[in-house]
């Protein structure tokens, strides 16, 4: 389940990451158009649980407030030897979408499925770093100082992952922010 930025935003940031596509050390980018901010991750979810898992989902997203984001700033997961993933941070709801977040993994859960137990922490996957290869961790530092305009966000989606030579996702519904009752679309 995610929440996906606007194409402004999106080409926003697509813009400031020119200059670093072809440094030396950077990762493997993922391709703006599969760009999407992962409240909960799930593995495969068997067709039985898909609906007794879009009506929970609908009552935890039912009353949420419409989020008020922007992309912002970077980072990296793992350490400065071995980086992993290539990231851009958010700004503005932030405390928002993480309690949207917990309350989507509580659903998830509720109906059976399993939900990675970590922290969430909001970010939008930039690129990956291959095991082996040369990587430039300090190159999210580059955009440190990058703030991206301003977005609501509508609505959190649920996408269907597939895999493959040419990764693709398939939206399955869709549940909207900052109204007050269960509405699927």
């Amino acid at each position: 389940m995610a929440v996906d930025p606007p194409p402004a935003a999106v080409a926003d940031l697509d813009r400031a990451l020119v200059p670093l596509r072809a440094a030396p050390g950077a990762p493997r980018w993922t391709p703006p158009a599969r760009w999407h901010l992962t409240l909960v991750f799930l593995a495969e979810v068997p067709a039985p649980l898909l609906a007794p898992l879009t009506a929970t989902v609908g009552s935890a997203v039912a009353g949420a407030p419409a989020l008020s984001l922007q992309l912002a700033g970077a980072g990296r997961f793992g350490s400065r030897r071995r980086p992993a993933v290539c990231w851009a941070g958010l700004a503005g709801d932030v405390a928002g979408l993480t309690a949207l977040a917990g309350r989507l993994a509580d659903a998830a859960r509720g109906v059976g499925l399993p939900v990675e137990d970590r922290p969430f922490r909001a970010h939008l996957t930039l690129g990956r770093w291959r095991a082996g290869q040369d990587a430039d961790a300090d190159l999210p530092e580059r955009l440190a100082g990058y703030r991206g305009p301003v977005w609501t966000a509508p609505e959190v989606v649920l996408w269907r992952s597939h895999l493959g030579p040419t990764p693709r996702y398939e939206r399955v519904t869709a549940w909207p922010l900052g109204v007050g009752r269960d509405q699927v679309t």
